[in-house]
């Protein structure tokens, strides 16, 4: 069984660790990249790694969650949002939006989130990106339906997500 950071996670205070790691990361992921953190956009992802997981964290989800009208077909807005307070210079944020990925083996890290920026300064950014302007750990995503710069490092288990849509 290959080893990852939280997976297989069995219930829900395991999951709330796992997001709370994934806040971490990927605000890590955001001040390496642009110097600064950015507002969070509202949604919050955790991949799963097993089947079994898998089925385990959607009966979870469907507890903390509306399945009413779900984003994208896959982010379900929570009954009560979950905040993390700040922590060793990261900011707090709260997330009304939850996510829990099917397993895939293409994407062995612990989960995402989004982060939000201005349309005008959004636009400037991809620019910068698609110029090759910036090569610190940012990529425009390779998704015809979704517009967004992706937040990457190696050594991260976390992804990170700019975009100009609020979850809320």
């Amino acid at each position: 069984m290959a080893s990852f950071r939280f997976s297989p996670i069995t219930d829900k205070e395991q999951l709330v660790d796992a997001l709370t790691y994934i806040h971490a990361a990927c605000h890590a992921l955001c001040m390496q990249s642009l110097g600064q953190y950015l507002p969070v956009a509202g949604n919050i992802g955790v991949f799963c790694h097993f089947d079994e997981e898998y089925l385990r964290l959607t009966r979870i989800q469907q507890q903390l969650t509306d399945p009413a009208d779900p984003v994208y077909g896959k982010y379900f807005k929570l009954h009560e949002p979950i905040h993390i307070a700040a922590n060793n210079g990261i900011p707090e944020a709260t997330y009304t939006h939850l996510y829990i990925r099917k397993p895939d083996p293409g994407k062995p890290q612990t989960g995402d989130l989004d982060f939000y920026m201005e349309p005008s300064s959004f636009t400037q950014l991809k620019q910068s990106v698609a110029n090759g302007g910036n090569d610190r750990g940012m990529r425009i995503l390779d998704r015809p339906d979704l517009d967004l710069v992706e937040l990457y490092d190696t050594d991260s288990d976390a992804l990170g997500y700019i975009g100009t849509k609020l979850f809320r």
